[in-house]
């Protein structure tokens, strides 16, 4: 005899649909809204699957279902930088008007280890609301953590020559570690 799935179930098969549909993030409240439970919710909700390792990340801008690494089209690499919190919108425009998505910043911390975060940006728009973000909340660059501003920025693009040139440009602009 099946089991019945529980409501809980249900919605959280109605999240993975919906992030795996959406063109952009998803915050907990449109989330919420569209399955007719709170932002909490959601949140409990997204904790779960991503137990059961679905690919969610929590941008600043939402959530969104990640194809998975080395998926069929894209490249990825590691991009190994250091400048001050001034130079943090030039690296990220670099980036973006290279046709490159930086997917997350990763430093290590003398006491914690590695400490990655997402940043999901692929264009001008999404790096000024990422700024401003940080801005607003008077969050430090997870950079600031690092004993030297080292961080690594997991990248991707359509075509490796489009972060072959956002490397090129972050090498002269002397944002590059190699």
């Amino acid at each position: 005899m099946a089991e019945k799935a529980t409501v809980g179930e249900l919605r959280r098969r109605k999240i993975l649909e919906l992030l795996k549909q959406a063109e952009a993030p998803l915050t907990g409240k449109e989330i919420g809204e569209l399955t007719g439970v709170s932002r909490q919710v959601v949140v409990g909700d997204i904790n779960l699957l991503k137990a059961v390792d679905e690919p969610i990340v929590a941008t600043s801008r939402g959530y969104l279902y990640m194809m998975p690494a080395g998926a069929p089209g894209l490249t990825e690499r590691i991009a190994v930088c250091r400048h001050g919190a001034g130079q943090t919108k030039e690296e990220l425009t670099i980036f973006v008007d290279c046709g490159v998505t930086v997917k997350d910043v990763r430093v290590e911390h003398p006491v914690y280890g590695d400490l990655t975060a997402s940043i999901m940006v692929s264009n001008r728009m999404e790096v000024k609301d990422f700024l401003e973000k940080v801005e607003a909340s008077n969050a430090v660059y997870l950079s600031a953590l690092s004993e030297d501003s080292t961080h690594l920025h997991t990248v991707s693009a359509e075509d490796p020559a489009q972060i072959d040139r956002a490397f090129s440009a972050l090498r002269k602009a002397g944002i590059l570690i190699e």
